[in-house]
């Protein structure tokens, strides 16, 4: 009995700690990528970037075979079913230089997303960052989880924005 009360102390003392430590971590997360796109214009990647239906082109969890693309106009929101999973796109507000979004997946935390155009006109080029945040709960396997989100997600946006490049660079040349 003795034993049992000693090791419950310990687990008790260990998850307290544990707790404590998370509450110093951060809530939010913020990923950053950036590319540089030469001979195009800020037009023809606002006109890949704010259909949603466009992203097939050039993003590629989209391109694959498996994603299918059903827009609902009721809530104005894009959902995007890939691999069983419902993917919603729920457009926030867009103009010429930039677009912001939310991306909802089930059983995850919404994820703020912004994509920036900047025209660089000294280099004939256009610079595309794409900016998230993650708001984490304040549970500690959450706040652990962040600390490693760059690592998890940020190479899908590398990713995207090269599949973008390489799509409008490819189009210039024909």
């Amino acid at each position: 009995m003795r034993l049992i009360k000693g090791l419950l102390v310990v687990i008790t003392s260990l998850f307290l700690m544990i707790t404590l430590f998370s509450l110093l971590i951060p809530s939010n997360v913020r990923i950053s990528r950036a590319v540089v796109i030469n001979n195009t214009n800020a037009t023809a990647i606002f006109h890949q970037i704010v259909p949603f239906e466009n992203w097939k082109n050039w993003h590629p969890i989209f391109t694959a075979d498996s994603a299918t693309f059903n827009r609902v106009i009721k809530d104005g929101s894009f959902h995007i079913l890939h691999r069983q999973q419902d993917i919603v796109l729920d457009l926030k507000d867009s103009d010429s230089s930039s677009i912001h979004f939310l991306l909802k997946l089930k059983g995850a935390n919404d994820v703020q997303n912004e994509i920036v155009i900047h025209t660089l006109p000294a280099q004939e080029a256009v610079q595309l960052e794409w900016r998230t945040i993650t708001h984490l709960n304040w549970y500690p396997w959450e706040k652990f989880y962040g600390i490693f989100l760059d690592q998890l997600t940020g190479a899908s946006y590398e990713g995207a924005l090269n599949g973008l490049k390489i799509f409008l660079e490819s189009r210039q040349v024909k």
